[in-house]
């Protein structure tokens, strides 16, 4: 039997779906092109819906996916409730479940993304420091690195901005000291490029099954910063992988498209424009609803400008003469739903418009009455055309809230305060709750917490922006130190809580921060907190430890350590100012300097075995063997699972002489992350100990297929190379670490070493002349220089 047709009742059905009318041909458009494989030179790969905010954009996009659903496609719907492109992505997978196809791979991959995340961002663990000849321009950036695994910095985003991609390849070891692979590290610093060609992959299994792939991105003006590049990238070129030709993207927001970006696309896209409905398309709507009075109909085109949402709105109940169209302008909402009868569901809807998005649990504690009443008007509620379903959350069309809002407000400005107060009460309760789930130091790791929190200090900000702003500044800066798809939604926050409450304050706050991420990312954005922060301000030591981490991964060490001293003139007791103050000094080689910011922080933090862990590594790096070891076998104690103290104790051990203590610590570490770079090339100095070559190369040989851009792992593969008498070999170990890290005046000492037994004796000579340079009172390099020169002369 073949497919049962639909009856002429269910096209109807469609065809008026949802009170919508009008967008025939941009309906028709979208619809024909799916009706055009992907080959035929008409058939358009991206749509872009655009107009102004009530056009009826969202309800266009929402229409064209149940096209697409209708044609048998897979479809996944994305706005601004998501953060970033690893939000996105989720959204994706969920909604690709709910139509019975589930992405294996990303939804594992978005796990793991989400678990290494909060790790990074609550972990308090550095990697081991290469050893050399005195600090280069490799070491000074590992340094830097370091500050990401001791939750000193923010990681999810801002140390992906800081952080360029020489000193991301110099550093990334580091990181792996906390994770298990260097997907993991990529998973954290850039989620993309791991996530991205999982999508690809998973969507080239689904295209195989469904005629098309629809992926619909709304509300653009928000999204898009983050998510135009990435989809550039992914339609555009093969970085990612390929995209199944029979995926179609849909945009959607108030402005037109990126042509700078984007020109050369113009053939492969559609513009949708959207303008108000023409008057026969508003006739036709209001006429779908039973309005066909002239004088009413005259009156709702005069007053809604054509906005379709303003009409939907304002037809729904049906006005039976013009004096009952209520006027949809700022301060004449009580005119609009004055064809609401009744009293009680005037005032709900008012009421409703005052959360940002409303759930049942946030709509009991705004209206008054039963719960069983509460429940009656919220489900009213969600069948009136202003009003968006999205995950079990409705929000109000913008068009029509900021009227209401603005109503509320201006009536009854002591009304406004109680409502906002009793909708923060509520919030901070849930948020109270919610914070029995997590752990008490990592609220903020928690998705549930961030936007029961978020609410929180919206209807504070409402309620009494003077009294709030200092508190959600403060937050502001909080999340600065979760990286900047954190720090996002508090800017938005200052925004609209700005606008709805028209707080002057908190609108320009919100308005210059929004501007200052945009151009300077988490550094501009701090800049101008900083700047603009009175001598009280509560967050300004960490404001002050925030930017110092960021002028340390950027190298400046000097600003960095004012900053950092900054941060504890104002906070004595200031963890991550003493804890970064101490990886910074350790960075430049002191040592001692970072041992005793170390000791602080233990007396500040006693219980937490990274910091015994840590100073125990800075130890080593100062030589103090027993004071290492010490510290390292506390932390080991205290943390067995850390693989990072067994190795750093085996690297301790090994430099003493004992090797086989050095032997079990670095199979232990191993054994706890088979994968570990480091551990593998420090063990190969165990083996060159007990003078077993073919082990020594086997380690470096792992170590450095696991992070190939490695300028220590390198040279110290070029010394065994070497030693083994293959110097043609060593150059070529000798160069690439010298690409990598070219202030590196071991290995110049090393490759003239080395270019001297070729017979290129000017050139080893040349190499030398430069890592003495580099390192003036270096021994090896002035030894074996006089000795190639005596051999010359012979």
């Amino acid at each position: 039997m073949g497919p049962t047709r639909p009856s002429m009742q269910e096209l109807i059905g469609r065809r008026r779906r949802a009170g919508f009318v009008g967008r025939v041909e941009e309906r028709a458009a979208f619809r024909r092109n799916l009706s055009l494989p992907p080959e035929d030179e008409r058939h358009r790969f991206l749509f872009h819906v655009h107009g102004a905010a009530g056009v009826g954009k969202t309800r266009l996009v929402r229409e064209l996916e149940q096209i697409a659903r209708e044609a048998g496609a897979l479809t996944a719907y994305v706005d601004e409730g998501a953060a970033g492109v690893p939000e996105a992505l989720a959204v994706m997978a969920r909604q690709f479940v709910g139509q019975g196809r589930r992405f294996k791979e990303l939804e594992r991959l978005l796990a793991v993304h989400r678990e290494r995340r909060h790790e990074a961002e609550s972990a308090l663990v550095v990697g081991g420091a290469e050893e050399r000849e005195g600090p280069s321009a490799g070491s000074l950036a590992v340094a830097r690195a370091a500050q990401v695994g001791l939750g000193m910095v923010p990681v999810a985003g801002a140390f992906a901005v800081a952080l360029d991609t020489d000193r991301l390849a110099q550093g990334a070891d580091r990181l792996r000291a906390r994770f298990r692979s260097q997907e993991d590290v990529q998973l954290v610093l850039s989620p993309e490029r791991v996530l991205t060609p999982v999508l690809l992959t998973e969507l080239a299994g689904a295209a195989d099954s469904a005629p098309w792939i629809v992926l619909l991105l709304d509300t653009y003006e928000r999204t898009g910063p983050f998510l135009d590049p990435w989809l550039h990238d992914v339609m555009t070129t093969d970085r990612y992988g390929a995209l199944p030709a029979n995926v179609v993207v849909v945009t959607s927001g108030q402005r037109p498209f990126d042509t700078a970006r984007w020109g050369s696309f113009a053939d492969f896209r559609t513009d949708l424009p959207l303008a108000p409905f023409t008057e026969a398309e508003a006739r036709g709507l209001l006429a779908d609803k039973g309005v066909r009075d002239e004088p009413v109909v005259a009156e709702v085109l005069r007053l809604t400008g054509g906005l379709p949402v303003l009409v939907s709105t304002l037809a729904e109940s049906g006005p039976v003469g013009p004096a009952e169209v209520g006027d949809p302008s700022a301060t004449a909402v009580d005119r609009f739903l004055k064809w609401e009868r009744d009293p009680v569901r005037r005032a709900a809807a008012l009421a409703g418009a005052l959360p940002r998005q409303l759930d049942e649990d946030v709509f009991r504690a705004v209206v008054d009455g039963t719960r069983d009443q509460a429940d009656a008007l919220f489900a009213w509620l969600r069948g009136m055309p202003f009003v968006d379903e999205r995950g079990g959350r409705m929000r109000y069309h913008d068009v029509v809230r900021a009227p209401m809002l603005r109503l509320q407000r201006l009536r009854s400005p002591r009304g406004w305060t109680e409502r906002h107060t009793r909708l923060a009460e509520a919030y901070g309760r849930r948020r109270a709750e919610a914070e029995g789930d997590v752990r008490p130091e990592e609220p903020w790791a928690d998705e549930e917490w961030r936007e029961l929190r978020l609410g929180e200090s919206y209807h504070l900000l409402c309620a009494r922006p003077r009294a709030a702003l200092p508190t959600v500044l403060a937050d502001v800066v909080t999340a600065c130190a979760h990286g900047d798809d954190a720090v996002r939604p508090w800017v938005r926050l200052l925004a609209e809580a700005g606008e709805d409450a028209d707080a002057e304050a908190v609108r320009t706050w919100g308005r210059d921060l929004s501007e200052a991420l945009a151009a300077g990312g988490l550094a501009g954005l701090l800049r101008l907190l900083l700047g603009r922060a009175r001598g009280d301000e509560p967050w300004r030591a960490t404001a002050w430890a925030l930017r110092a981490d960021a002028l340390a991964r950027d190298g400046d060490h000097e600003r960095a350590l004012e900053d950092y001293d900054r941060a504890l003139a104002l906070d004595p007791s200031l963890v991550r100012a003493h804890r970064g103050r101490a990886v910074t000094r350790g960075g430049t080689g002191d040592y001692e300097g970072a041992l005793a910011d170390l000791d602080r922080v233990l007396e500040l933090e006693p219980d937490n075995p990274w910091n015994v862990i840590l100073r125990g590594e800075h130890h080593r790096l100062a030589r103090h063997h027993d004071e290492a070891v010490a510290d390292l076998s506390e932390g080991i104690r205290r943390d067995p699972t850390s693989e990072f103290a067994w190795a750093s104790r085996g690297a301790a051990h090994e430099r003493h002489g004992d090797l086989d203590a050095a032997l079990a610590d670095f199979d232990r570490a191993l054994a706890l992350k088979p994968d570990y770079a480091w551990a593998l090339a420090r063990r190969s100095r165990v083996w060159r100990g007990l003078d077993d070559q073919a082990r020594r190369l086997a380690d470096l040989d792992r170590a450095l297929a696991l992070q190939p851009d490695w300028a220590w792992g390198r040279c110290e593969r070029g010394d065994a190379l070497r030693v083994a008498g293959r110097d043609e070999e060593a150059v070529a170990d000798y160069d690439r670490a010298l690409a990598l890290d070219p202030g590196y005046a071991y290995a110049y000492a090393s490759r003239g070493v080395s270019l001297s037994r070729l017979g290129r004796h000017e050139e080893g000579l040349a190499d030398l002349d430069h890592a003495i340079a580099l390192q003036p009172d270096y021994p090896w390099a002035l030894e074996h220089r006089a000795a190639i020169r005596h051999r010359i002369t012979l």
